[in-house]
């Protein structure tokens, strides 16, 4: 675990267009540097590296970090070592047994869970070294050595509490945080025994988690870690980090079910597979992928079990669906999945086989045509009536559009009477649109103004008034949370957003905080601009109680509000 004021003090020493030019070549761009974006493919720059803010952030795909965040997510360091990275380039070094050094009673903010992560991870990979059963075991699904280290791949010793060899601190309370050790009834013990360990990265390249095979027959046949304040099974993808560079080659990604299906097909060449984490597929994930490549390939295998999950994937895929990325689902024959198949056909083979995978409108029309007659009047209404449903639900207007002509003719109808009973807006051809309406973008609420106000000065935060925001809102408990860690002291000097990014990493502030900084990119508020921001925002939320206050009073009560209500009112004038 390292200590927060060591963080603090090397993200005050580091230049991130320093460390980011190591990796990518930017070019000045008024206050800020620019450069195509190095975590998805794209045609125009949309990739921004702010010197006075010290942190990173893509237009496009939305990635965002500071320097440690950029040497995990894009050179593939883990945390410990982009520190280190990092000290090294400064002169500095890391406190190594700074862990040992700290009270039980800590708090979760100062418990390094990525720290406790990244020691299970390496004691878990020097632990296969001494397993032969284990090496044999990933020796005759046929990885070598190289691919292994490249998924940083482990083992978890038979033993009740092995990680107590990596952890002296084994009653630590962070242990059981992450996900690794299980406490109850007086008892301590690993969670993961006798398994091949399969490390779980976020996007920034960070672990977070872990998957535990099975060399046998015994079940689960995979174990994962619990969800925790770092590990979201619902938002996190397999193998993303080392598939980036191969999603950026061939602008693909393939979705597969299993761990060991994505380092097999990376063994054969495949790198851009990823798989979903013992989950369905979620809208998280397939936003997240659109975002970084071009097509989307689902593959499943082909019996009832795999048709099912392929059919949950097509229903959260159908909002998302862009006109210009097509989805499409492989469907391998049966008796096979992707690590069988590419080891007994090869990588050219089975290339192919994505090549031609099924659309989605062709899976989903596909499906829908199975379950009904339609050389019937009846089948056909019923297609139809089921078809409804789905084609609402899509958003691309021109896949839409192309659903509903081929929806028409295998109802055999006309387009007009297909998007009459679908109950879709009919559109003429010749009908010239009208020009879009302009909206003005939603007025950003009090809570989310002073987000921007205190990354942009931190030190405010010693002035604010918690009582006159609503904590009920996710703005205003982001607020309340960014305030306290501001005003907890101890900082050697003011805190940069920098800083601010790595306090709040994997924390449920951290998306809010993120989007807050962005904004602050192209809106470039001064210190002097925060500060009247943050002062107008407090005076307005003062006015609002004096007059609720007022109501019902009368008398002298009522006078002396009045009064102080005028003050308050020719303070903001």
């Amino acid at each position: 675990m390292i200590p927060e004021s060591f963080k603090q003090d090397l993200l005050n020493r580091v230049d991130i267009v320093d460390v980011v030019s190591r990796y990518v070549q930017l070019k000045k761009g008024g206050a800020n540097f620019m450069s195509l974006c190095p975590f998805h493919t794209e045609k125009s720059p949309s990739f921004t590296v702010s010197p006075v803010k010290q942190f990173y952030h893509c237009f496009g795909c939305g990635q965002h970090g500071n320097a440690i965040g950029f040497l995990m997510a894009y050179a593939g360091m883990g945390y410990v070592e982009a520190v280190k990275d990092l000290a090294a380039g400064t002169g500095m070094t890391v406190p190594e047994d700074a862990s040992r050094q700290r009270p039980k009673e800590q708090t979760d903010r100062e418990q390094d869970l990525y720290a406790v992560i990244e020691r299970a991870m390496e004691f878990y990979r020097a632990e296969l070294k001494k397993s032969e059963p284990a090496i044999a075991y990933l020796k005759g699904r046929g990885l070598t050595g190289e691919i292994a280290a490249r998924f940083r791949i482990g083992y978890a010793p038979d033993d009740w509490q092995g990680l107590k060899a990596a952890f002296p601190e084994y009653e630590d309370k962070a242990l059981v945080d992450a996900g690794l050790v299980i406490a109850g009834d007086g008892k301590r013990y690993d969670r993961f025994r006798d398994r091949v360990m399969f490390p779980i990265f976020n996007a920034r390249g960070a672990a977070i988690g872990f998957g535990g095979r099975v060399m046998g027959e015994d079940e689960p046949k995979y174990l994962n870690s619990p969800e925790t304040v770092l590990f979201e099974k619902g938002r996190e993808l397999y193998g993303l980090v080392q598939a980036r560079e191969a999603m950026r080659t061939s602008s693909r990604v393939l979705v597969v079910e299993g761990y060991m299906d994505v380092v097999s097909l990376a063994q054969f060449g495949v790198g851009y597979a990823v798989a979903t984490l013992g989950t369905a597929t979620t809208p998280t994930h397939v936003g997240k992928l659109l975002r970084l490549a071009d097509e989307i390939v689902f593959c499943f295998d082909g019996d009832a079990a795999g048709r099912k999950a392929a059919w949950r994937a097509l229903e959260v895929s159908l909002p998302l669906a862009l006109d210009q990325k097509p989805l499409r689902f492989l469907f391998l024959p049966e008796g096979d999945d992707p690590d069988t198949y590419v080891r007994n056909h090869g990588r050219d083979a089975f290339e192919h086989l994505a090549g031609e995978a099924q659309t989605l409108s062709g899976f989903l029309l596909g499906e829908l045509r199975a379950g009904n007659d339609l050389a019937t009047p009846e089948g056909r209404s019923r297609f139809l009536s089921v078809a409804r449903p789905h084609l609402h639900k899509v958003a691309a207007p021109g896949l839409r559009l192309q659903m509903v002509k081929e929806v028409a003719q295998l109802a055999r109808v006309s387009q007009e009477e297909a998007e009459r009973l679908l109950e879709m807006r009919v559109t003429s051809a010749y009908a010239r649109p009208a020009p879009a309406r302009v909206q003005a973008s939603p007025p950003l609420s009090p809570e989310a103004q002073l987000l921007r106000s205190l990354l942009t000065q931190p030190n405010l935060a010693a002035e604010l008034d918690l009582e006159l925001f609503d904590r009920n809102l996710p703005e205003g408990r982001a607020v309340a949370a960014l305030a306290a860690h501001c005003c907890q002291g101890g900082w050697a000097e003011p805190l940069t957003e920098a800083q601010l990014i790595e306090a709040f990493a994997g924390s449920p502030h951290a998306e809010l905080l993120e989007r807050a900084q962005a904004s602050l990119l192209e809106i470039e508020m001064s210190p002097e601009v925060a500060e009247q921001e943050f002062r107008q925002i407090q005076l307005i939320r003062r006015i609002e109680r004096k007059n609720e206050e007022i109501t019902g009073l009368s008398g002298a009560e009522r006078a002396r509000r009045i009064q102080e209500l005028a003050e308050l009112k020719r303070q903001r004038a």
